[in-house]
């Protein structure tokens, strides 16, 4: 056995899957309870800036957007500006066939999803891709659930049916990987900056301070 300096099979690229978010809308927040909204709002502005910056394909879907649920977080959508939402009766994003119709025009079989609630609208989707053969990352402290207990169980049960849990800066970091990819470094760290907590503000301090460059 020789080892090589190569990535792994299962690490994320940017162009390798299509980002689906799931109803991050104020209804569905309301609800929430396993994460604090200023968290979870912070999360889904991370992953969706890092997906605007690296043009990893989106999706973003609601539910009953214009009846019960309201808005699509501004987080969200401030980072893709002028794209359509597509908003569902279903609670199981999978079974409609508007997102269906543009997962096919991706063409991605490797699928990252996050959003509301974890356990009812990213289990039903997760599951079902699974079913038919895709792979499946569920960024997890990008969703939230009505309990602890809920959004737990949910992670679990995702996670035995096959799919991979992550988190928000790694899914960041991951794109990235390489400090020497100087063509996106200025948009990562801008990302990690504003929405990346203690490590943004360490790179703050650090360029400020020292003028310090990672890699």
């Amino acid at each position: 056995m020789t080892a090589t300096p190569t990535p792994g099979a299962l690490l994320l690229s940017p162009t390798d899957h299509a980002l689906i978010l799931i109803d991050f809308q104020s209804q569905m927040s309301f609800a929430t309870h396993s994460i604090d909204a200023i968290t979870l709002r912070n999360n889904a502005a991370l992953i969706s800036n890092a997906a605007a910056e690296f043009k990893v394909p989106t999706i973003l879907t609601t539910v009953a957007e214009k009846s019960f649920s309201g808005p699509m977080f501004s987080e969200i959508t401030d980072a893709f500006p002028g794209q359509a939402l597509l908003d569902r009766t279903s609670m199981n994003t999978w079974e409609d066939a508007a997102v269906i119709k543009r997962v096919n025009e991706i063409g991605k079989t490797r699928l990252v999803f996050a959003g509301l609630w974890t356990s009812v609208c990213i289990v039903g989707p997760t599951l079902s891709a699974i079913d038919q053969g895709f792979e499946v990352y569920v960024i997890t402290d990008a969703c939230g659930d009505v309990s602890a207990e809920a959004h737990e169980r949910a992670i679990e049960r995702m996670v035995q049916a096959g799919a991979r849990p992550m988190t928000s800066l790694q899914y960041l970091l991951e794109l990235q990987r390489d400090w020497a990819r100087t063509e996106t470094y200025e948009q990562t760290t801008g990302v990690a900056k504003k929405f990346g907590g203690a490590y943004g503000l360490g790179i703050i301090y650090a360029k400020s301070m020292f003028g310090a460059h990672e890699g």
